[in-house]
């Protein structure tokens, strides 16, 4: 077996023998070689070839999201950022998804982190899922118009997906019901919930609710930033806060997730029970949660991301009442983990490729 070839790239010392030694126990990683800047991670790049390179945010002179562009125009490669958890570190690290990095690490506590031993499986985890990318979709330049209406028509679950001797279940969709619209996402999501948000119109006839796996501290920054490129509001939730059409509710880093009926209302609810799939928020758990409330159709959506979160959930929703799964192909997955184990439960309605997802969702709504 091959092994992943890795440069890491860190203006500390310190931090590029702690990041080498990490990857180095791991018998399919090899750490090709290391840069303690911007032009001599360029250089490396050619000379080495590496498969994934770890690459820090916050560097002197070029920093790190120069340093991205330059690959993405030099020669794409798989990159995971490292970056602080502060406000400035969250806004650069959201920039650097959306210019190409596939995934980031958060430093435990700042630019050189003593402790970087706690996200030691994190890194290597990503790192080796970063080298299974699709990285023609990664580096593909974005189209930020609509998708013409020839690309809209339904793309119906393939028989291959259907699960030996068994029958698809289809509970009868109440399209009278008022709507709930659910999302689950991982690595590659911001640039996915980009792509899905802001084609969504102002008068959507729903709330969304979003769980992106994310940690404390980065989900406010994504929230922020969608909202201000989305025609309906975007905003982190809050305990307690009531469901408003035409408004998406990102899971704050760190707490589930779960939505209740207050009366004839809906309003969010934040905890920090144990996590799930190794999440906290889970998909999961907000797709269990949205499948107890009655009287309302669910269009519930998974999209990019590494695992199987949301297929459990999923398959909740479907036993308790009018849903419609919506599944991003593998196409433009950046990460085909999460919409795979969806499909794989022969529970999912429509197979997208990620810019037909609006338009998917509005067609139930």
């Amino acid at each position: 077996m091959d092994k992943i070839k890795v440069l890491i790239v860190d203006d500390s010392a310190f931090m590029r023998k702690l990041i080498t030694d990490f990857l180095s126990e791991h018998p399919v990683l090899e750490v090709a070689g290391t840069a303690r800047n911007g032009e001599e991670a360029l250089r490396k790049l050619q000379e080495l070839q590496p498969d994934v390179v770890t690459l820090d945010v916050e560097m002197p002179s070029m920093n790190g999201i120069e340093v991205l562009r330059k690959i993405m125009s030099s020669r794409p490669v798989p990159v995971v950022m490292l970056s602080s958890t502060t406000k400035a570190g969250a806004e650069n690290t959201l920039q650097a998804m959306q210019y190409g990095a596939v995934d980031f690490i958060t430093k435990p506590s700042g630019s050189i982190s003593l402790d970087l031993h706690k996200v030691k499986q994190e890194l290597i985890d990503k790192v080796i899922s970063a080298s299974k990318a699709n990285i023609d979709k990664v580096y593909s330049d974005e189209k930020h118009t609509e998708p013409d209406s020839s690309h809209l028509s339904e793309k119906r679950l393939k028989t291959n997906f259907k699960k030996p001797n068994e029958a698809p279940f289809h509970p009868k969709w109440e399209e009278r019901r008022k709507k709930l619209v659910c999302i689950g996402t991982s690595t590659g999501g911001p640039r996915a919930l980009q792509q899905v948000l802001t084609r969504l119109p102002k008068e959507i006839s729903a709330p969304v609710l979003v769980v992106q796996h994310m940690p404390p501290g980065f989900t406010k920054s994504l929230a922020d930033r969608l909202n201000m490129l989305s025609n309906i509001t975007v905003k982190e939730a809050e305990d307690g806060e009531i469901l408003q059409k035409g408004t998406a509710y990102i899971a704050p880093g760190g707490y589930h997730l779960e939505v209740r009926a207050v009366g004839a209302s809906l309003a969010t609810s934040l905890t920090t029970t144990d996590a799930r799939n190794g999440h906290r928020p889970s998909v999961d758990v907000l797709f269990e949660s949205v499948g107890r409330i009655e009287n309302f159709s669910k269009v519930a959506v998974i999209m990019t991301g590494m695992g199987s979160d949301g297929a459990l959930g999923l398959a909740a929703m479907k036993k308790q009442g009018s849903v419609k799964a919506i599944a991003e192909s593998s196409e433009s997955c950046i990460v085909f983990g999460m919409p795979k184990a969806a499909i794989s439960t022969n529970l999912v309605d429509d197979i997208k490729e990620v810019d037909e997802i609006a338009a998917a969702i509005m067609h139930y709504i």
